[in-house]
């Protein structure tokens, strides 16, 4: 190789070499700025689930994509109007189930909590972040469903397909089923009004109840939507694909009533 061809070839080394920021910057900017980011508030600090190891990991799903803002709260019963209102959209990650040290919320919490909501605020539930307040129907409501003491029960947590229902949903637009190792809830509390988006086979040899059991749904209340995954026992139940998209894009519905993904 002739010394003109070699120092050709170091500068279009050197070029490719500064070029190669400028190569990635797409992907870092494609995320949203923090204006058009979708601004979370999760509910946490108590749960009868492993609320100190799933809490950052759902904010971590959430935030990996660049098109949410997440903060957590370990005192909701704290929040009242003026919190709520600088965000689009609560997770609830938190319960009353068992003897907590916190089993109520102040009435002017409640009424900042349904007020979010009647004015186009978006509410989510992820597995058992709706078993609280069961003396609250307004709370149940929009939750669509919860935890049904007496009836509600599960097998062993165990691999099982999740088949999508409802495919035309923005929510579940293009997913296709998809298989988890989770927890499965049969006979949940279930409110009149829901739209059910995916389902799981609940089997008898799993101490289910032999029949398809609703696992993600969505409803409207007013202005206000909220959805309910009822997926993510745990943090490994959390690394599924499935449940990551449909957390997403049900956290994004909830507070625009669109999806991006």
């Amino acid at each position: 190789m002739n010394t003109n061809m070699k120092t050709a070839m170091r500068a279009v080394g050197l070029i490719l070499l500064t070029l190669s920021p400028l190569i990635v910057v797409p992907r870092t900017v494609a995320a949203d700025s923090p204006a058009t980011r979708v601004r979370v508030l999760i509910f946490s600090g108590q749960n009868n689930h492993e609320w100190k190891l799933t809490t950052p990991r759902l904010k971590e799903v959430l935030e990996t994509v660049g098109r949410f803002e997440v903060t957590v709260t370990d005192h909701p019963e704290q929040c009242d109007g003026g919190v709520l209102k600088k965000y689009d959209v609560l997770l609830s990650n938190w319960n009353t189930f068992g003897s907590p040290p916190v089993t109520n919320w102040p009435v002017a919490v409640r009424e900042a909590y349904l007020d979010f909501v009647r004015q186009g605020g978006g509410v989510v539930t992820v597995h058992a972040g709706s078993s609280s307040f069961y003396d609250w129907p307004e709370y149940q409501q929009l939750a669509g469903g919860s935890w049904n003491l007496g009836e509600t029960g599960h097998g062993p947590v165990h691999s099982f397909p999740v088949k999508l229902t409802g495919p035309q949903h923005p929510i579940a637009l293009g997913l296709t089923n998809f298989l988890t190792t989770d927890e499965l809830w049969h006979k949940a509390g279930f409110q009149p009004g829901n739209e059910v988006l995916a389902t799981a086979f609940s089997a008898l040899d799993k101490k289910g109840s032999g029949r398809d059991e609703p696992v993600a749904w969505v409803r409207k209340s007013g202005r206000g939507r909220s959805f309910t995954l009822l997926l993510g026992h745990d943090v490994r139940a959390m690394e599924s694909f499935g449940f990551q998209t449909l957390l997403r894009r049900g956290t994004e519905w909830a507070a625009t009533g669109k999806v991006a993904e």
